[in-house]
């Protein structure tokens, strides 16, 4: 939650927006994922950037330990699950939606980002 001022200097609670959103279908995925770890430690996924791939940034995702978030890092919650955005990639992320799709040829966790400016071919790296 932050703070937002009104007109007579009175302070109002206001939701604070998550900086990213999950889809049901990403959520579900990850809820598989995590009925099948053994270890009680892990509390959801966690996403960050690496500079990778020929337009520099790749996603990349890992198990969440909750004894490994950072001062910074965002935990969204949404839809009953917990994905922990790395402190380094918040501002790459902000509006993203997560997604999962699963076709005939493929199943991917699949990052709809707004701050993208370019992709490579084969969609593995972007800019921003």
């Amino acid at each position: 939650f932050g703070f937002v001022a009104t007109c007579r200097s009175t302070f109002v609670m206001a939701a604070r927006k998550q900086i990213m959103s999950i889809t049901q279908r990403a959520a579900g995925r990850i809820k598989h994922l995590m009925s099948q770890q053994q270890d009680p430690n892990k509390i959801g996924v966690r996403v960050g950037l690496r500079k990778r791939g020929c337009n520099g940034l790749s996603y990349t995702m890992n198990y969440a330990d909750k004894a490994e978030i950072k001062k910074f890092d965002e935990v969204v919650e949404d839809h009953d699950v917990s994905v922990v955005v790395d402190s380094k990639a918040v501002m790459f992320l902000i509006g993203t939606e997560m997604d999962y799709v699963s076709n005939d040829l493929t199943e991917e966790f699949v990052f709809n980002n707004p701050n993208k400016k370019a992709e490579c071919g084969c969609g593995q790296s972007f800019t921003v």
